[in-house]
């Protein structure tokens, strides 16, 4: 197949695939994404038709049972569960980048049989277990701990902000193969494979967020967690450099699911613009609201294109992080900017949660924050300038 052809193919394959999500956005998401919010329900059901769409193999290789496809396609799909649901997308998003990144750059074959297999059909759904209360930002210090015992490992600690953290079947999780008498920093830590009914780990009670609402966040804690050496993916005391490798891929994740909840902040703008009327003239007749509009259809295109650009140089081979920091970085700030001129337009009942843009502002905040907050975005791009 000529390089041509095959663009084509790809073309046509995005398409698809971006539209399945689109319709099943739309009628399986959209009419209950405010209720799923206001009673914090974990919508099992969505997650299950998810699975059963391929949608939770999207990064996973072919061989192991995934739709491996390229990841400007991924992107989009996540865009549009994100702009149905953020909650829904986020657990999409978690399960699809760093617990698959990890095992399917990392882990052995059997590793990927036993593991990817399942998490690509839907069978299991994967959580990442890296910050702790005490370590949020500097990942690094985490004190989760993993001691030899025999051919196994012994794994004690507790992991905060835990994205399906009582919902997975299965946790990529990072501990500390060092000793309290050799600590060895960031080269001290170790990534494992750790499926939920092992005996010893529990999920605590859900976080009572201010958005994301409808997806689960728990801390997990290990008591006397006992595996086996195969559950230790890679080299011990690399798992910190897997998990910085794939936190691009998180990244611009965060990145597609700001963009699509931006994206449905400015379209409930524009529509209610054009209904809303004031002084006898639809508001959107104003040149205050239109020039609102502008500034939020501006950001939103300009956050696609700087993530489409991170996309295409990782399908190339080419080195994302700063570009993947670049595309989280502004489309969280601009997906903040865009939900707040949306409760602007809307006036009073912006403020009301009767209205959907009251919700997505309180869903965006959280992606200047997790998978790296704006300001570790801004010290990452400005570390790959000055190097």
């Amino acid at each position: 197949m000529t390089t041509l052809n095959l663009m084509d193919a790809v073309e046509e394959q995005r398409k698809e695939v971006v539209a399945m999500a689109r319709d099943f956005a739309l009628t399986e998401i959209v009419p209950y994404a405010a209720e799923w919010d206001r009673t914090k329900e974990y919508p099992r059901d969505v997650i299950r038709k998810l699975g059963d769409l391929g949608f939770f193999g999207m990064t996973i290789p072919e061989d192991y049972g995934g739709l491996e496809l390229d990841h400007l396609t991924y992107l989009l799909v996540i865009e549009e569960i994100a702009a149905a649901d953020a909650s829904v997308s986020i657990s999409l998003s978690v399960h699809n980048s760093l617990p698959s990144f990890v095992i399917r750059t990392y882990g052995t074959h059997e590793q990927k049989e036993r593991w990817l297999r399942p998490m690509a059909s839907g069978e299991m759904l994967a959580a990442f277990a890296l910050s702790e209360s005490h370590s949020g930002s500097d990942a690094a210090s985490l004190s989760t701990q993993a001691t030899r015992d025999g051919d196994g490992w012994v794994l004690n600690g507790t992991k905060a902000w835990v994205t399906n953290g009582d919902t997975a079947d299965v946790f990529l999780l990072l501990a500390r193969t060092d000793t309290r008498e050799d600590r060895r920093g960031a080269k001290g830590i170790s990534a494992f494979v750790v499926p939920r009914g092992i005996d010893g780990i529990e999920a605590l009670a859900p976080e009572d967020k201010m958005g994301l609402r409808a997806s689960r966040t728990n801390q997990v804690a290990l008591h006397d967690v006992r595996v086996s050496s195969d559950h230790l993916i890679g080299q011990e005391g690399r798992g910190f450099i897997y998990a910085l490798t794939g936190l691009d891929e998180g990244r611009m994740g965060v990145a597609a699911q700001a963009i699509g909840i931006a994206r449905a902040a400015l379209e409930h703008s524009v529509t209610y613009a054009k209904q809303r009327h004031q002084f006898k003239t639809a508001i959107s007749e104003f040149q205050a609201i239109q020039f609102k509009l502008a500034n939020m259809a501006t950001g939103l295109e300009a956050a696609q294109s700087l993530l489409a650009t991170a996309a295409e140089a990782k399908t190339r081979g080419e080195p994302i992080t700063q570009k993947a920091s670049m595309a989280k970085l502004f489309a969280s700030e601009m997906a903040m900017m865009v939900t707040t001129e949306a409760v602007q337009i809307f006036g009073g009942y912006g403020y009301m949660r009767d209205y959907p843009v009251e919700r997505l502002l309180r869903d965006a905040k959280i992606t200047e924050i997790y998978e790296g907050t704006s300001e570790i975005q801004r010290m990452v791009v400005a570390r790959e300038l000055l190097k």
